[in-house]
């Protein structure tokens, strides 16, 4: 996808009847196919500019650091989609591209890639450093996607 593309906001097809749906950021209810309402895959781009409108969501957001040469983030792309579409409904991926958004690198402390940040109502709540075999990413989610989950260091 292009660059301009993404500015636009990120096409997403639906799994159920194939129409391509343009997501754009909101923070309430979660994306739906147009035509036939099926629950979508949540999976945008974000950079410097729609990046605090991205992760304010309904759902728990994981903010994907990675880079093009990144080889280790290339392993982690898959798992995430992966994870998007079982988790249609319940979870939002973000993906930011460190070279062209340094700033939000440098905000999150992202030295080493991938890097993902876990966020439910716009606060951090995990981190993973590095790729984990997609078992032990899965493994390591599942308290976020409980219902009624509450942020590290939160009363429950």
């Amino acid at each position: 996808m292009d660059e301009g593309a993404r500015d636009r906001g990120d096409v997403v097809p639906c799994p159920n009847c194939g129409t391509k749906n343009r997501l754009r950021p909101r923070s309430d209810g979660v994306p739906r196919c147009a035509v036939c309402k099926t629950l979508l895959p949540w999976i945008v781009q974000a950079n410097e500019s729609t990046f605090e409108a991205e992760v304010d969501a309904s759902v728990p957001v994981v903010v994907d650091f990675w880079a093009a040469w990144c080889g280790p983030c290339r392993m982690v792309e898959p798992v995430l989609q992966r994870l998007a579409r079982d988790q249609v409904g319940r979870l939002k991926i973000v993906e930011v591209d460190v070279d062209q958004n340094p700033q939000l690198a440098a905000r999150y402390q992202a030295m080493s890639i991938p890097l993902l940040v876990v966020m439910r109502g716009g606060e951090e709540i995990d981190r993973v450093v590095g790729a984990l075999p997609p078992a032990e990413l899965a493994r390591r989610l599942q308290p976020v996607l409980e219902p009624g989950a509450q942020p590290a260091g939160s009363a429950a």
